[in-house]
């Protein structure tokens, strides 16, 4: 059974990382493509964001016991 208040908590923990700036290109690359990974349980692991098909940026993210999104990790 899926509780759906995780997935609305990760949709805003990831609207609050767009609207800080978390997800600002690289000076002179422009976003074209976003994937995303799940978890075995279905939540989300990772975006990867990408200028066609060559990756800029990943955000990990991360999740306390009770599948609450803890952090945002970007490499």
């Amino acid at each position: 059974m899926v509780e759906w208040g995780n997935y609305t908590e990760a949709y805003k923990a990831i609207h609050d990382a767009i609207r800080s700036g978390l997800v600002n290109p690289p000076e002179g690359k422009t976003v074209t493509k976003i994937e995303f990974t799940y978890d075995v349980d279905g939540d989300i692991e990772t975006i990867v964001f990408k200028e066609d098909a060559e990756s800029l940026f990943t955000l990990t993210f991360g999740y306390d016991e009770n599948k609450n999104p803890t952090s945002i990790t970007r490499s």
